[in-house]
């Protein structure tokens, strides 16, 4: 397994940052709705592995299948763009605005919803036999999911937006070092074993993922969760989205680039005569 020191692969998240700014309207979507939809299939598998064994444990330790897949095809996700895309803009890559890195960032946001949103309808479909029955079990830990983690958070007010905002930045800190791990290797073990182990750390930990929770909190309204699409946006999507944005660039992105393509001068050192 091929390993890229660090000073090369910061090198490569520069360039893919620039690539996905200069990307065709069609393939930014192409790419984020697959994402989306993969990402939310492993959503599906995972609490379905948890609900059968009673282990979150378990179930965490596989959902980076999902993750992996997307990154291996090349699709693209809202999190890995939120810290690539602005390192070609901090390096001065010919032709880089802020406008398209936001330009970029709605693309990828529509794709990757509307794939997360298509699993949902269709996980939805398939839970309930085409709506003519309650969902099973799994629907409604997806849907008890939804009412804790949008309700939940909303009775605490300011203390609860914030702890999503924060859960948020800790989520996507992990999330981009996976994206950041498919850079690293020239062989495919290699980059599944580095984007495995933050991926499933996240997922353990249930920090709050923008693109998972795309799929999570309509899938739990269209079985029977109790909350409204006003509480989905503010008591989730959107501190979600802004911390995933924050943690994502700064503790991986600019963390990276800063040590490794800006580097502090070295310092001379003299040796004796």
């Amino acid at each position: 397994m091929a390993y890229l020191v660090p000073s090369e692969f910061v090198g490569k998240m520069v360039d893919a940052g620039e690539s996905k700014i200069f990307m065709s309207t069609r393939d930014t979507l192409i790419r984020a709705y697959m994402a989306g939809a993969i990402l939310a299939l492993a959503a599906v598998f995972a609490i379905t592995v948890t609900v059968q064994t009673g282990s979150p444990l378990v179930g965490a330790m596989l959902f980076p299948v999902g993750f992996c897949m997307l990154y291996l095809m090349g699709f693209d996700l809202l999190t890995g763009v939120f810290m690539l895309t602005p390192l070609a803009w901090l390096d001065k890559r010919p032709g880089v605005t802020t406008g398209g890195i936001l330009r970029n960032w709605g693309l990828v946001f529509l794709g990757n919803f509307a794939g997360a949103l298509t699993v949902a309808f269709m996980m939805a479909f398939v839970f309930t036999y085409g709506f003519s029955t309650d969902p099973g079990i799994v629907g409604q830990k997806i849907a008890g999911i939804g009412e804790a983690r949008t309700l939940g958070y909303a009775k605490y007010g300011l203390a609860g937006w914030l702890t999503i905002f924060v859960r948020g930045m800790l989520c996507n800190w992990m999330v981009s070092m996976g994206v950041v791990g498919a850079m690293i290797s020239t062989a495919v073990s290699g980059k599944v074993i580095a984007m495995w182990m933050p991926i499933m750390v996240f997922f353990f930990m249930t920090f709050e993922h923008s693109i998972v929770n795309m799929f999570l909190f309509p899938s739990a309204m269209i079985m029977g969760g109790g909350f409204s699409i006003a509480d989905y946006f503010i008591w989730n999507e959107i501190p979600t989205i802004l911390g995933n944005l924050v943690g994502g660039f700064a503790f991986t992105g600019l963390t990276l680039y800063s040590t490794h393509v800006r580097t502090a001068p070295k310092r001379a050192i003299r040796l004796a005569a």
